[in-house]
């Protein structure tokens, strides 16, 4: 296999033409410059040099690889520039996987942070629930997953991950607007008669809401489902239930009357980034500062 360094040599030979000078240029001895010209000679199997009385005249096989070598070179300089640009965290990808919710609120900004630092790198989005979220990380797919736990609902996490909270968000009663009880609700156990929206069936949201109605003694009556907090925001608005979703899913809605559940500290939802303990992505310590730069100002709004 060629090697760079005597690539360089050659051409310094070639351009000075001694053995003598080209090690001056290169800071060689010129018993180095010849030991790396004769290493050449046999890694191609061919004279590169001819020997005259008052020099040396490079052959035409040694013509061809100085003239073709200069391109290698070349690129080889710019591979390095570029190895140095990654290692530094001015280049290179980053693979981030998130949920919905938190790709509407938080992602963006977390983006628009990274970009506007670093604006070589690549930063590249995936979206799912926690569960697909930890198969990518698992897999090596993703450098940085943003996941979701309920304290109804506690998570385990694989022993290969390390964890970072970023946020905590209390949940957040969703009313029609005009609702028949006036005033704060404090225990949901008076809406043990309503109708109630909920996520899917397999999902933390849905088992949360059953454990938290579980504990109050009565077990809710699901009338409509959807995983689109949107949608659950219209339903309510339209009278048709009553809902409790995570305040960063929450938007203000005029035909929406909306109350913390502040009377129950153990329903809240802790939002955190995992990642491989073992990942060395250069960019892996620029997207946890840029979350939680994202996710304090997130939790002042919230």
């Amino acid at each position: 296999m060629l090697n760079p360094s005597h690539l360089r040599t050659l051409a310094e030979v070639i351009e000075t033409g001694s053995f003598a000078e080209a090690a001056r240029r290169l800071g060689y001895t010129s018993s180095a410059v010849s030991q790396q010209m004769a290493a050449l000679e046999r890694t191609v199997k061919a004279q590169l040099f001819e020997r005259e009385a008052h020099g040396i005249r490079p052959s035409a096989t040694a013509e061809f690889i100085a003239a073709r070598g200069a391109d290698l070179l070349v690129a080889i300089e710019e591979l390095q520039e570029e190895i140095a640009s990654v290692v530094a965290g001015r280049a290179g990808a980053l693979r981030l996987g998130s949920f919905p919710t938190a790709n509407a609120r938080v992602v963006p900004l977390v983006i628009a942070n990274l970009v506007r630092a670093h604006p070589g790198i690549e930063v590249q989005l995936d979206e799912g629930e926690p569960e697909r979220i930890l198969e990518l990380l698992t897999a090596g797919s993703a450098d940085v997953g943003v996941v979701y736990a309920y304290d109804l609902v506690p998570m385990t996490w694989p022993v290969e991950l390390t964890p970072v909270e970023l946020l905590v968000e209390d949940l957040v009663l969703l009313l029609p607007c005009g609702y028949r009880i006036q005033g704060p609700i404090e225990d949901v156990g008076v809406l043990r008669s309503e109708k109630w929206i909920s996520s899917q069936a397999d999902t933390a949201g849905s088992t949360c809401l059953a454990r938290l109605c579980a504990a109050r003694g009565f077990e809710p009556r699901i009338a409509f489902r959807s995983n689109d907090y949107d949608v659950v925001r219209g339903l309510v608005a339209a009278g048709v239930g009553v809902a409790v979703v995570p305040a960063l899913a929450h938007m203000p809605d005029p035909a929406v009357r909306a109350q913390r559940l502040v009377s129950s500290p153990r329903t809240r939802r802790h939002v955190l980034a995992l990642h491989r303990t073992a990942n060395s992505n250069p960019l892996l310590g620029e997207a946890l500062r840029a979350l939680r730069q994202a996710c304090r100002k997130i939790q002042e709004e919230i």
